[in-house]
């Protein structure tokens, strides 16, 4: 099965050819009286001939299928719709060329290329209901695309304990926030050396930047954490911001705001956090910007 799936996978490079839909007036047999039946008598596929036929029972025709064909491979797919043919023509649409794209990807088909082509397929199409329903109701759902490299979160606590099992204070509750070696809350950086390098970690001569002890290995790293994600139809915006405004805001409210006012000014709008930071310190907006420069980095 495997070596007849390899061979398709470098043989189906040709336009998709879907036939639910064929016209009878096309020469394959013009003396058919069923005005619901759509027929390829014969054509021709890698290692012979087939033919094909499809029924029409419902108001609107919910099945959908296809056949590529090959030099040394030939795929088919029957997908039976119901409840409407939303689904089966999605299918009929991407499933191939899913597959088409994965396999080229890893030089070969499997099993597992398979069930990743119906998964992209399925988290195509449940993205696709997603925007329908998002459009209907007029609401915005954010989606968070980072992960936040903080000790705050507890899997970043987790990934640094496992890296540094004989640290026991490699991360470190400070002024009831974690922080690693007591001292940083971010886990990834450009800089920092005097906690990846241990010639920095000793130098006395920048007191604000020293370590009581050598660190043994890098606590820190300039790793980046790459995402990737293309864009759909349904994507409104992007927010690029910093902790400073997350700490204060969730990403659906920082959403909300961006989707349900006027695009000019629209990220001045965001200030929305002061506000809430002012209140979680029980004070007011106008109170917070009046404390000085240096001093407000403890409020907000």
């Amino acid at each position: 099965m495997f070596s007849w799936l390899a061979r398709l996978a470098m043989a189906c490079w040709r336009p998709v050819r879907r036939y639910a839909r064929m016209n009878k007036d096309d020469g394959d047999d013009s003396s058919l009286d069923d005005a619901l039946l759509w027929c390829r008598d014969l054509d021709k596929h890698s290692y012979g001939e087939f033919s094909f036929a499809v029924v029409q029972a419902n108001e609107v025709l919910e099945d959908h299928s296809q056949v590529e064909t090959g030099r040394d491979a030939t795929f088919v797919g029957v997908y039976d719709g119901h409840g409407g043919p939303e689904a089966s023509r999605f299918i009929c649409d991407h499933l191939f060329l899913h597959l088409m794209r994965i396999a080229r990807e890893n030089g070969t088909i499997s099993e597992d290329i398979l069930r990743s082509a119906f998964s992209a397929t399925e988290d195509g199409f449940l993205t696709l209901v997603r925007s329908l329903v998002r459009s209907r109701s007029n609401k915005i759902v954010a989606e968070q695309l980072t992960r936040d490299h903080n000790a705050s979160a507890e899997e970043v606590r987790q990934e640094l304990r496992s890296l540094h099992p004989d640290d026991s204070h490699i991360v470190v509750m400070k002024h009831g926030v974690w922080r690693i070696k007591g001292i940083i809350q971010v886990s990834r950086s450009i800089g920092d050396a005097y906690l990846k390098r241990p010639e920095f970690s000793l130098d006395p001569s920048f007191p604000r930047f020293h370590l009581p002890e050598p660190i043994r290995r890098p606590v820190l790293t300039a790793e980046p954490s790459i995402y990737t994600r293309v864009l759909r139809p349904n994507d409104k915006f992007l927010i690029f911001a910093s902790d400073g405004l997350w700490e204060h805001m969730t990403t659906q409210e920082a959403a909300e705001i961006v989707y349900n006012n006027p695009r000019e000014g629209i990220a001045r709008r965001l200030k929305r956090a002061l506000s809430e930071a002012a209140r979680k310190r029980e004070m007011r907006y106008d109170d917070l910007k009046r404390v000085e420069k240096g001093v407000r980095r403890f409020f907000s």
